[in-house]
């Protein structure tokens, strides 16, 4: 999952700037079919990328959000008979963690099918994106969220660094990565993670390297390296130790021969290391809050 995120990230464009903002949105209920939520996410991602903003989607305490309350429902005589439905949609950027709205936006959206659920669907289609008001929505939450990081970042580094003299890296690096680009202590704040990054790479080479040590050493054949090479994948290039796992590494590998279909981790060649480094310690950060609490089950108060 890291790995993949990290692919994600880095084909994403100079102009795209990540912000710490989770698009979530709350299960819908009946009549709503269950494709319309993942419509409904879609289009709040759309509404993102307009403005220029790659959702960090780290389930942490900022979130894009939109609820819709149908308001109004027209039958049409056929044939064939159509539904008419309308809904009041209404969007908000929220600090979860501080039950406050940071902004918010309506719409009254209009869909019409031959079935109730189609009518939804349709009525989902017509959520504009694109308009000034939309636009300016957007504008002012991030500037609300960047407030907020120019305020709390000297805390939240302090934060991210006793959490990594606890050995718990990858909470201090939800905590200190998503410390947006445009906050102005984001250089202080990247050096911080990356120092906490440095770390952890470290202690994970030395947790895994002992595993695949002692896996390989219980079975030197086929299955002991598959076992190996599931501890050895998880230890960095820039480890201490890597040196020492490309041994074992290359131990197996001689014994097992052409049976073991594993390769070391290692940084893409023609793209920048320093771009790679921060990409990977953001990819564990947003990993680690992604598995925490979902944010859903804090939103109650906007209703």
């Amino acid at each position: 999952m890291i790995l993949a995120a990290l692919m994600v990230a880095l084909t994403l464009t100079a102009q795209t700037q990540y912000l710490p903002l989770t698009v979530a949105v709350e299960d819908l209920t009946e009549p709503f079919p269950e494709t319309a939520k993942a419509q409904v996410i879609n289009k709040l991602n759309q509404l993102l990328a307009k403005q220029g903003i790659a959702s960090l989607d780290n389930n942490g305490q900022f979130v894009l959000t939109i609820f819709m309350v149908p308001q109004d429902k027209d039958v049409v005589a056929g044939p064939p008979m159509q539904i008419v439905e309308t809904m009041d949609a209404t969007l908000y950027v929220a600090d979860v963690a501080q039950k406050t709205v940071l902004a918010t936006a309506s719409q009254t959206i209009k869909g019409v099918g031959r079935s109730e659920t189609r009518a939804y669907m349709d009525a989902l289609k017509h959520l504009n994106t694109n308009s000034p008001a939309m636009a300016q929505f957007i504008e002012e939450g991030k500037a609300k969220i960047l407030a907020y990081y120019d305020s709390e970042a000297p805390r939240l580094m302090k934060e991210a660094r006793a959490l990594a003299e606890m050995h718990d890296y990858e909470h201090a690096l939800s905590v200190v990565m998503v410390i947006p680009s445009q906050c102005k202590y984001y250089d202080e704040s990247l050096q911080v993670g990356l120092d906490i990054f440095h770390a952890y790479q470290d202690y994970v080479c030395v947790q895994n390297l002992q595993k695949a040590r002692m896996a390989w050493a219980a079975e030197q054949n086929a299955t002991g390296a598959q076992k190996a090479g599931e501890y050895l994948a998880q230890i960095y290039p820039d480890a201490a130790c890597y040196g020492e796992a490309m041994d074992v590494y290359k131990e197996v590998k001689a014994k097992v021969l052409d049976d073991w279909k594993f390769e070391m981790k290692q940084y893409q060649d023609g793209i920048d290391l320093e771009k790679q480094r921060i990409e990977a310690a953001r990819a564990i950060g947003v990993a680690y809050g992604n598995h925490q609490q979902p944010i859903t089950t804090n939103m109650g108060f906007l209703r």
